[in-house]
C-alpha cells in the first residue's frame, strides 16, 4: 500500500456517512427523501474525495488496499447531489477495472446508479426504490434475461434473487416505504433537475 494515510482518511468518510445512516434507519428517516444532513456529509465528503483523486487519481487497491478502496466506492456512490463528480468517477473506475485494478461489481453499481439519476435504464439491475405498491423494487432496466446475463458475467446472483434479499434486508432494518409515493417521485425529479441530473 502506497498511500496509508490517504487511506485511513477514506475509511473514515465511509466510516461516517454509515454512522449516520444508521442513525437514521433508528429515527425512521431514511426512506422520506434525502435528509437534509445526509445530502450535506455525501456533499462534504465528495469535495474531499475529489481533491485526493487529483492528488492520486482512482484509488485502486495496489495504492490504498481493499478497504479503502471499497470505501471510496462507496463515498462514491453516495455522492448523488454531484453528477460531475460522479461521472468523472466512472471513467476512472472504467480505466481502473480495464488494469484489474477495481472490481467490475463496483463499476456495474455506479453505471447503473447514473443511468438511474439521468432517467435511463440500468444495465445491471443494482439499483433499487420503493415503488407505488410500497415494495422496494429494480429500478427501470432493459432486459430481465439480458440484465441476468450481465449479473452473471461478474458475479452477482440474478435479479430476482437480489429483489428478495434487498427486500427481507429493508425489512430487518425496519425501512418502511414513503407514505406519499407522488409526493416523493415529484420531489425526486425536482431534485433531479436542481443538481443537474436532467434539465
Amino acid at each position: 500500500m502506497k498511500y496509508k494515510d490517504i487511506a485511513e482518511k477514506i475509511i473514515g468518510l465511509k466510516n461516517a456517512d454509515l454512522k449516520l445512516r444508521d442513525r437514521l434507519i433508528q429515527d425512521g428517516q431514511l426512506g422520506e427523501g434525502y435528509n437534509e444532513e445526509m445530502e450535506q456529509l455525501h456533499n462534504r465528503n465528495a469535495e474531499i474525495l475529489n481533491e485526493i483523486l487529483n492528488s492520486i487519481a482512482y484509488p485502486t487497491i495496489d495504492k490504498v488496499g481493499e478497504e479503502a478502496s471499497e470505501a471510496a466506492w462507496l463515498v462514491i456512490q453516495h455522492s448523488i447531489g454531484r453528477p460531475d463528480f460522479m461521472k468523472k468517477c466512472v471513467q476512472l473506475l472504467e480505466n481502473a477495472v480495464a488494469e484489474n485494478k477495481a472490481k467490475p461489481i463496483n463499476l456495474a453499481y455506479l453505471t447503473d446508479r447514473i443511468a438511474v439519476f439521468e432517467g435511463k435504464p440500468q444495465r445491471f439491475g443494482t439499483q433499487f426504490d420503493w415503488d407505488e405498491n410500497g415494495k422496494l423494487s429494480p429500478n427501470h432496466f432493459d432486459d430481465l434475461s439480458k440484465v441476468n446475463q450481465r449479473r452473471k458475467s461478474i458475479g452477482l446472483n440474478t435479479l430476482e434473487e437480489q429483489t428478495e434479499m434487498i427486500r427481507r434486508r429493508a425489512k430487518n432494518e425496519n425501512q418502511t416505504a414513503p407514505t406519499d409515493f407522488e409526493k416523493r417521485k415529484k420531489e425526486m425529479d425536482e431534485w433531479r433537475k436542481s443538481v443537474g441530473w436532467v434539465t
